[in-house]
């Protein structure tokens, strides 16, 4: 480590600020497109305040926009318990192999190996191990019918836990981007909550171009930072596909020296993985636990579009690294001020 990074190096606490409740919406804004949009300028620190619509005046002919097509599911169930009738959350994190699921239950006390849970007359599951985070590993026994349409059907929209209500059948189609296509997330890629399609066509029509990547956003991204020293959190490992022809357009953007606009830190993060030498990208998909924080050279991101985050957070530790901490800091309280929505129904900002 070099004197200069031993000099900035930062702390958990150096995330941390107050953000009262009345700041975190309990449903989104009536319209995707017309949600607060805050723009901060990195080289001149100045931050100007528009509607999300406005972002298209900030992107040029030629720049390439990326968006995470991850789709979220409705990954909370409530099922009996055998014997007891006790009523159990079961929260669906990802699939192992065929119908073997790794879950979280709660009450996590009364769900033990051999159980049976039933969700319906004709679906249930085996409660078959303990995964070393707390989680249980279930086997699902179902009828011949698709189980995503089953999961469609019995399943909740997986709200994040500071929403305090219940989910409701739009969230569903709110909780979600418009663009979504690969199921396997369980909280959405909030920044690109904002677009619409004709917002996305109006980009398209301007001469920008539009690819995507996936990133399956889990529930990690909630789980708090418990260290001090940021160097010993672990992030994580979220499934992500950078699929060859957006790494055909990162490269020719590069040679251009085109712009990149990352939407959300999950795009990010799968565009920083998979960096191979200088600033070219290779297709790949596998998984990733990158955690990018301070000090960090992004090599795939020119301007960043996200939401405002929690305190201590790895995602304003993110956007801490890409705008500066203290501007984005400023940002905040700004923000706070101008009675900005925080969070995943909150509003936008964009980092250019």
């Amino acid at each position: 480590m070099t004197l200069f990074q031993k000099r900035i190096k930062l702390r958990l606490t150096d995330f941390d600020y107050f953000l009262p409740s009345t700041r975190i919406p309990e449903y989104p804004s009536k319209r995707r497109d017309h949600s607060k949009l805050m723009v901060l300028h990195r080289k001149t620190k100045t931050i100007e305040h528009k509607r999300f619509y406005n972002i298209i005046d900030y992107i040029k002919k030629n720049d390439l926009l990326i968006l995470n097509k991850t789709k979220v599911f409705p990954a909370r169930l409530f099922a009996v318990k055998d014997r007891t009738d006790a009523i159990v959350e079961v929260f669906l994190l990802r699939e192992l192999e065929n119908d073997l699921w790794e879950v979280l239950v709660r009450p996590a006390r009364k769900v033990r190996i051999g159980n049976k849970l039933h969700f319906t007359k004709k679906v249930h599951c085996d409660v078959i191990d303990n995964t070393v985070s707390g989680g249980r590993v279930v086997r699902f026994e179902y009828d011949d019918e698709d189980f995503y349409k089953i999961i469609d059907r019995i399943g909740h929209s997986p709200l994040p836990p500071y929403i305090k209500r219940e989910a409701e059948p739009k969230d569903k189609e709110r909780y979600q981007t418009v663009f979504a296509e690969k199921r396997g997330a369980v909280a959405a890629p909030t920044a690109g909550l904002h677009f619409t399609e004709t917002l996305l066509k109006k980009i398209e029509e301007k001469g920008v171009k539009i690819m995507y990547v996936v990133l399956h956003i889990g529930l990690g991204t909630f789980r708090p930072v418990q260290v001090e020293d940021l160097t010993r959190h672990q992030m994580d490992s979220e499934y992500f596909e950078v699929p060859p022809e957006t790494a055909i357009a990162i490269n020719e953007a590069r040679e251009k020296e085109k712009r990149i606009f990352a939407v959300g830190t999950s795009t990010v993060r799968a565009l920083e993985t998979v960096v191979v030498s200088g600033f070219q990208v290779t297709p790949k998909r596998g998984w990733t636990d990158k955690f990018i924080h301070s000090p960090y050279d992004f090599k795939m991101t020119d301007a960043l579009v996200t939401n405002f985050h929690q305190p201590k957070s790895t995602l304003l530790m993110m956007v801490s690294a890409f705008a500066g901490r203290k501007f984005v800091l400023r940002a905040y309280q700004e923000a706070k001020r101008e009675k900005y929505g925080f969070l995943s129904y909150g509003d936008a900002m964009l980092v250019v």
